[in-house]
């Protein structure tokens, strides 16, 4: 059995090199056919069921009045009904003709269940699942006091996408529909004091990737990578180690640093416009794009920037990290943040 594996090891990478070779240059023809193909064949929007998770702030929220705009009937799912009931008013002015509104926690398998029922039984279908509620931490892994905590930030990120899927599923290839998940860069990028926060979107992205491969083109999934965008996530919200939800500018500045906040519609409308063109994976803001490459090419190089701009120096309090340091010397935060996220009064604590 051991000869297997040697001929394996000295056959196998030079098959695969010059078959990339090969493949490269024909996979990235197609695609850019394929991209203007599509460019031109945008999925019409109007009547189509939207179910959108976390919908009562953030990206959730600015994908409600982005997916209005096209026309679109909405379901929106949060655990706040009041602000679900503001968002429903705000999008039926932006357009959408029906809304349906879901107070329901993501976490608990019964509610999705039953918010993916009650939007077949007032719709009588569904044409878009957006799995977007989430929440981030914001401290390292030797801080954490108990370990068994993260697994509320799981149970939210992970598995309240994988809830709703499975009850969605099944009407989403009737309607030949779509999934939309609003994974992270977290999920392949470093992400120093959001780490479990990291570890539950990488899951996420695995789970959709392999869940895209399981259902072929019966029911198309378009992957998200945000960057940093306007939400009560960077006007401070976070989990602490004990489990409570906290509002921190000073801990967000640490987390976000240097990078520039894109601006919450925007974003959201670039979403729903690779959506409408059948695109597998977003990126927003598209510059992230190259840090994947150099991850890949550089990934010591990657380590190393991130070590030392965003993980806390003994000695200094946990929420003085270099780029916090930097940010605040220079003053650059006026020209890289939305002043909509510098006040965290109207941000619930939970």
């Amino acid at each position: 059995m051991e000869l297997i594996h040697v001929i394996m090891d000295i056959v196998v990478p030079p098959i695969i090199l010059i078959s990339l070779l090969i493949a490269i240059p024909l996979n990235l023809i197609n695609n850019l056919v394929s991209f203007i193909q599509r460019s031109f064949s945008l999925e019409d929007l109007s009547g189509k069921v939207v179910l959108i998770t976390g919908a009562s702030s953030g990206i959730g929220e600015f994908l409600a009045y982005a997916y209005a705009k096209k026309g679109a009937r909405l379901v929106l799912v949060a655990r706040r009904e009041n602000r679900l009931r503001e968002v429903a008013d705000k999008a039926k002015k932006h357009g959408s003709p029906d809304v349906l509104v879901c107070a329901a926690d993501v976490s608990k398998v019964e509610d999705c269940k039953r918010f993916v029922q009650d939007a077949i039984d007032h719709f009588g279908c569904l044409d878009h699942l957006v799995n977007n509620a989430g929440v981030t931490s914001g401290y390292t892994f030797e801080d954490t006091t108990d370990i068994t905590t993260p697994m509320n930030l799981m149970n939210v990120n992970f598995w309240g996408s994988v809830y709703p899927t499975h009850f969605a599923v099944p009407h989403l290839r009737k309607s030949k529909g779509k999934i939309v998940v609003i994974a992270s860069l977290a999920s392949w990028l470093y992400s120093p004091q959001m780490i479990f926060y990291g570890a539950s979107k990488a899951a996420m992205m695995n789970f959709f990737e392999t869940l895209r491969v399981e259902l072929g083109s019966a029911v198309k999934i378009t992957i998200v990578s945000p960057g940093f965008i306007e939400s009560e996530m960077t006007q401070g919200k976070h989990l602490t180690n004990d489990g409570s939800m906290q509002v921190d500018p000073e801990k967000r500045d640490s987390l976000v640093g240097m990078f520039p906040v894109r601006g919450g519609f925007e974003c959201a409308k670039t979403i729903v416009h690779g959506v409408r063109r059948g695109d597998r994976n977003i990126t927003d803001p598209s510059w992230f794009r190259i840090l994947y490459i150099c991850k890949v090419f550089v990934s010591e190089v990657v380590e190393w920037f991130f070590s030392v701009l965003f993980v806390p120096q003994p000695g200094v309090t946990e929420n003085s990290t270099l780029t916090k340091r930097i940010l605040d010397f220079t003053g650059m935060k006026k020209y890289i943040y939305p002043a909509s996220i510098d006040s965290s009064a109207d941000v619930k604590k939970k």
